[in-house]
């Protein structure tokens, strides 16, 4: 669809802070302290959400269920190991998931044999540069969850959202970090922590899509992640790594400061926050 924006005399100036934000995050984290650290994150985090049952995922469609019906087509952008994507292919007739990463599609498509899911279709493709004229208004519902900080152009994202959709779209996302990463972050840096890794991205969407007009419905809901000990410090890491090298002695010092926080059992124990809104597509403000 055409998205036309409303013609507004005072604007909310949100590219300059969401720019700065993106540059000073090029460039991924710098982990030196463990070669497979990429593939044991990918596998922390699917193994994390299989031991919580799907619970963000199952939230998230709780989120849906007011507009959510058996014959319905999603497309899921940045899919992941499946969070939200298994539960929702319980609830609808199919789902289609594009993700880039191979280790991310691995995982999803391990965890949909599990779940006797086979009305998945898994495509190894980049988001961005898909085809709008082949998905125009192909799908009922189309989102992405914890997607946004890997959008250099959020306002293109949020249009080709649009142009795929007929019905509804939707983003879910993660709303705020931990105590803990944010003072582990300052002991390592020597810097007070100012918002460096916040997933920011649901107020800047929230901004364009008010500016377009549109509609948007929010809620929040939170879920619990449970860690051991050397999954926090690769969680850790792979945010501080975005401001310091991490090689084995930054590594032991993350493992020193987390370590005390965990229970008994030695296993870290988190409630994480999300916030999530949908609108129909074309719905307008009025005015």
């Amino acid at each position: 669809m055409i998205t036309e924006k409303r013609n507004l005399k005072y604007k909310i100036n949100w590219k300059d802070a969401r720019e700065g934000i993106l540059r000073e995050r090029i460039g991924g984290a710098k982990l030196r302290f463990d070669p497979d650290v990429k593939t044991k994150s990918a596998s922390d985090f699917s193994k994390r959400i299989k031991e919580g049952e799907y619970e963000y995922g199952r939230k998230a469609t709780e989120v849906f269920s007011g507009f959510l019906d058996p014959s319905m087509e999603v497309l899921e952008i940045g899919p992941g190991p499946g969070t939200v994507t298994v539960p929702l292919s319980k609830l609808v007739r199919r789902v289609t998931a594009v993700d880039l990463s191979l280790r991310n599609i691995a995982h999803l498509e391990e965890n949909l044999r599990e779940e006797g899911r086979d009305n998945v279709d898994v495509i190894h493709e980049n988001w961005l540069r898909t085809d709008d004229e082949a998905l125009r208004e192909r799908y009922d519902l189309v989102f992405c969850s914890h997607f946004l900080w890997m959008i250099p152009d959020l306002e293109g994202h949020l249009a080709k959202m649009e142009n795929a959709s007929r019905r509804y779209c939707a983003i879910i996302q993660p709303a705020g970090r931990g105590r803990l990463v944010k003072d582990v972050y300052t002991e390592i840096t020597g810097r007070e922590y100012a918002g460096e890794f916040e997933p920011d991205g649901d107020y800047f969407a929230y901004v364009i899509l008010r500016e377009w007009g549109r509609l948007l419905n929010v809620t929040h809901f939170s879920f619990t992640n449970t860690m051991t000990l050397e999954e926090k410090v690769r969680s850790t890491a792979s945010f501080i790594g975005r401001f310091v090298e991490v090689d084995e002695g930054v590594a032991e010092r993350i493992r020193g400061l987390v370590r005390p926080h965990a229970d008994a059992n030695g296993v870290f124990v988190e409630t994480n926050n999300v916030v999530a809104m949908w609108w129909e597509v074309g719905d307008r403000a009025s005015g």
